[in-house]
């Protein structure tokens, strides 16, 4: 647990330490690519994570098996540093071993099958386990009904035999 002066002095640290953060859409064959002042030996640290848009649902759709993001960044004398293909959620590190503008290029290597197939498996995956729930509750149900019927017949028998016991009949 942190004392309350090194919570403080963490805090001012992260203060004073700039840090940028980006958010953005990237499309199927799109390349995005960024430009940032950069000193020398410093190092930058990148995040991303890959999700694609299902236009039927409006919503997001679980990460597909294969699709990635390729990373690319240059140098100011247009030296590729790195160039990488990287998974679905990654992340990316480099260090600047010159000062000024760095070119950060990313694109994913999605194509239209690749997200055909990934929005195919999800409605599969997402039928199957409707159809499981379904299947689970028609069992209940049936095994409901079962006892039901069972403790339904056990109280006409019984009430049958008070009845005939009471008109001597039996």
């Amino acid at each position: 647990m942190l004392s309350v002066p090194a919570a403080g002095v963490i805090l001012l640290l992260a203060w004073i330490y700039p840090s940028d953060a980006l958010y953005f859409h990237i499309g199927e064959t799109e390349k995005k690519c960024f430009i940032e002042e950069i000193p020398d030996e410093t190092m930058v640290i990148g995040k991303y994570r890959t999700q694609l848009w299902d236009k039927q649902t409006s919503s997001f759709l679980p990460s597909t098996p294969g699709l990635g993001m390729h990373v690319e960044i240059k140098d100011p004398d247009t030296k590729i540093i790195l160039s990488r293909q990287y998974g679905s959620d990654g992340r990316f590190t480099f260090t600047s071993h010159t000062p000024g503008e760095h070119q950060i290029c990313l694109h994913s290597n999605s194509t239209k099958m690749a997200l055909f197939a990934g929005g195919k498996l999800y409605r599969e995956e997402r039928f199957r386990m409707t159809s499981e729930s379904t299947n689970q509750r028609v069992l209940w149900w049936s095994i409901a009904q079962t006892i039901i019927l069972i403790v339904t017949g056990i109280w006409q028998m019984k009430h049958l035999k008070s009845f005939f016991e009471a008109k001597k009949l039996v």
